[in-house]
């Protein structure tokens, strides 16, 4: 004979629903995000070798510290960020409501994506083409304190160009970054993954491997410059003795 259906004890609920409003950072959010719908997102995804800036990052962080500087990735991801957009300022435009006019900003201000306890802001570190990479993370570090605290200022959070959001310090290889208006793209790094590649000679070797995931705005940015633009960050990266040949 078929065994008994089971019966089902359906708990009762424990403690009561919370209602809570949106405001502050989270508002914020919400107008930024819903702005952003309007826009038609065009996404471009890479792998970076990070063998070598591994490498020299480690060898730097000693000399970083005695300036009482922590030194992590971001601020070399920021620097050639900038770099770059000497070769492709239209990256670093921002675009008005009806997308008619094109700005292109003299300024790179490059954001950071940041998840805080207020939720997610974007503090941008300013002028970043006339900062060294010491003086970025030195930025980088202000800017985490303050955020960390919720006291980030008015003048922290505006007048960005172009962001990257280090979603792989919480995890995930690949993202799909959401643009915040009136900037024109956004990039998202994924976390920094030890996998095997094959180098020149056709040997194995043990690579450290971090993807980026671009979304740029489809209406101003095509997908070739999206391409050259993120190839030329990447070489930086990949090669960071090449960007002593361009810093300022």
């Amino acid at each position: 004979p078929p065994k008994p259906r089971p019966v089902v004890t359906i708990p009762a609920v424990v403690g009561e629903d919370r209602v809570e409003p949106i405001k502050g950072f989270r508002k914020a959010m919400v107008k930024s995000m819903t702005l952003s719908q309007s826009i038609p997102h065009f996404g471009y995804c890479e792998e970076v070798d990070m063998t070598a800036l591994v490498q020299l990052r480690s060898e730097l962080k000693g000399s970083a510290e005695q300036y009482g500087v922590r030194l992590s990735f971001m601020p070399f991801f920021i620097k050639a960020a900038s770099m770059a957009l000497v070769q492709y300022p239209v990256l670093n435009s921002i675009v008005d409501d009806k997308c008619e006019n094109l700005t292109y900003k003299a300024a790179h201000n490059i954001g950071l994506a940041m998840d805080t306890s207020k939720g997610l802001v974007v503090p941008n570190v300013k002028n970043v083409q006339c900062l060294t990479i010491l003086e970025v993370a030195a930025e980088l570090n202000r800017l985490h304190d303050l955020g960390l605290q919720g006291k980030l200022s008015t003048q922290d959070l505006t007048g960005g160009t172009l962001t990257l959001s280090n979603i792989g310090v919480i995890g995930g290889t690949y993202a799909k970054p959401v643009i915040m208006p009136p900037e024109v793209a956004i990039g998202a790094l994924g976390k920094v993954q030890v996998l095997p590649r094959f180098d020149a000679s056709g040997d194995i070797y043990a690579a450290n491997v971090m993807v980026v995931s671009w979304s740029a705005d489809h209406r101003v940015i095509d997908g070739a410059t999206m391409a050259r633009y993120s190839n030329l960050w990447k070489s930086y990266l990949e090669n960071p003795a090449s960007m002593l040949l361009h810093l300022k």
